[in-house]
């Protein structure tokens, strides 16, 4: 069985996203998604972070805690 990949620049992938809603004029929910980013980067758990942020986690372990965030 392979290991789990992540991707470098998850948090990346995602802001683009929030960019391209405020560009397609739903500037709330790209705000709410950069929110969520800016959130779990600033809980700092070492857990969900991939290992360009200085964690052990992977793109799916960060892309659940931004998403968990969002749904709050």
């Amino acid at each position: 069985m392979a290991a789990p990949r992540t991707s470098p620049g998850a948090v990346g992938q995602i802001w683009s996203g929030a960019m391209m809603l405020e560009h397609l004029g739903h500037a709330e929910a790209g705000q709410a998604i950069l929110a969520a980013i800016e959130a779990v980067l600033t809980e700092a758990d070492g857990s969900r972070l991939t290992p360009d942020l200085k964690g052990q986690g992977t793109t799916a372990t960060l892309g659940e805690a931004i998403a968990r965030r969002l749904s709050r």
